[in-house]
C-alpha cells in the first residue's frame, strides 16, 4: 500500500465516488491500471490544531491498514478527508466505517438513479408556480379591486366603471363629503337655482 503524494492524484479522487462517515469523506477512484493500493488524508485545519490534526491523522492511518490489504481493490486510490468526529469516534467504529464506505466506492451506482429532491430545489419550483399563477392572474384581469396606475387615491375600478368611496356610502360619505352631482337632480329655487 502507497500513500498518495502529489496534488493531481488528490484532486482526480476528488472527482470520483465518495461515500460518507461520521468520521470523514471516502474519495475512491479507479485508475484503471492493475498497481497497488494507493492511500492519501487530507486533514483541514477545520479539525484543530497541528497536534490533533496528527492525532487524527495516525487513527486514520492504523485503521486504513486494518482495512484496505483486503478490501482494497488493486488500481484504486483511496482519499480520506477527515472530520473533527474522527478524534472522538471509538477505534473499532472507526475501522467499521472504513469497511463501509470502502464497499460502497466500489459499489458502482446504477445509470439514471433517481434523486429525491431537495428542499431548494422544491422551494423553487413551488416559487415558479406562483410567479406564473400572478402573471396568468394579471393577463385575464383577475384583480378587478387593484387600483389603476393613474387613478384618483381611493378609486376602484368595477366592471369598468370608475367607483368613488363618496358615492358607496364610504369612508368618505361618514365624512360629510359631497356627493358628485347627478343629471336626474334639477336645482330647485331653494338651492339658488331657476325656477322649473
Amino acid at each position: 500500500m502507497d500513500h498518495l503524494r502529489k496534488r493531481r492524484d488528490f484532486l482526480a479522487a476528488a472527482k470520483a465516488e465518495r461515500a460518507g462517515a461520521t468520521s470523514f469523506l471516502m474519495q475512491g477512484r479507479d485508475r484503471g491500471d492493475a498497481g497497488t493500493v494507493r492511500v492519501g488524508f487530507t486533514v483541514t485545519k477545520k479539525t484543530g490544531n497541528s497536534v490533533v490534526r496528527n492525532r487524527i491523522r495516525r487513527r486514520l492511518r492504523e485503521a486504513v491498514r486494518r482495512v484496505l490489504p483486503d478490501a482494497g481493490r488493486a488500481g484504486f486510490d483511496y482519499v480520506l478527508v477527515a472530520r473533527e468526529a474522527a478524534l472522538r469516534t471509538p477505534f473499532e467504529t472507526l475501522v467499521q466505517e472504513i469497511e463501509r464506505s470502502v464497499r460502497k466506492v466500489h459499489t458502482p451506482k446504477v445509470p439514471g438513479a433517481r434523486k429525491s429532491p431537495s428542499k431548494t430545489s422544491a422551494s423553487k419550483t413551488s416559487a415558479s408556480k406562483t410567479s406564473a399563477s400572478k402573471a396568468s392572474a394579471l393577463k385575464t384581469g383577475a384583480q378587478p379591486d387593484a387600483p389603476k396606475p393613474n387613478a384618483p387615491h381611493g378609486v376602484r375600478e368595477t366592471d369598468g366603471r370608475p367607483e368613488h368611496p363618496a358615492s358607496t356610502g364610504g369612508a368618505g360619505a361618514a365624512a360629510g363629503a359631497p356627493t358628485p352631482p347627478s343629471d336626474d337632480i334639477k336645482p330647485t329655487p331653494a338651492d339658488g337655482g331657476l325656477p322649473a
